[in-house]
């Protein structure tokens, strides 16, 4: 596993009201979830980034109205045809 340190100065976690910890994780699941969003990355892969289990990245995907499913119109209709 690779370690990432990032500098940051302390007024930051008291403008968010995150404790260091809390505002790491937090970062973790939005880059995630916005990853997701843009297609970027898959779902499972995404939890994996957030450190959330499946059900729980779900969740946090609603909580942002993300989609839940990726997939554009033309691709919808691809799979109509093909089935």
């Amino acid at each position: 596993m690779t370690t990432m340190t990032i500098t940051l100065p302390d007024t930051v976690f008291s403008a968010v009201r995150r404790a260091p910890d809390e505002f790491i994780q937090e970062m973790r699941i939005e880059a995630a979830t916005q990853w997701y969003a843009q297609q970027r990355i898959s779902q499972e892969k995404a939890a994996e980034i957030a450190g959330l289990g499946r059900a729980e990245f779900i969740d946090a995907l609603s909580l942002r109205h993300i989609p839940l499913v990726q997939v554009d119109f033309n691709e919808l209709m691809d799979e109509v045809r093909r089935a």
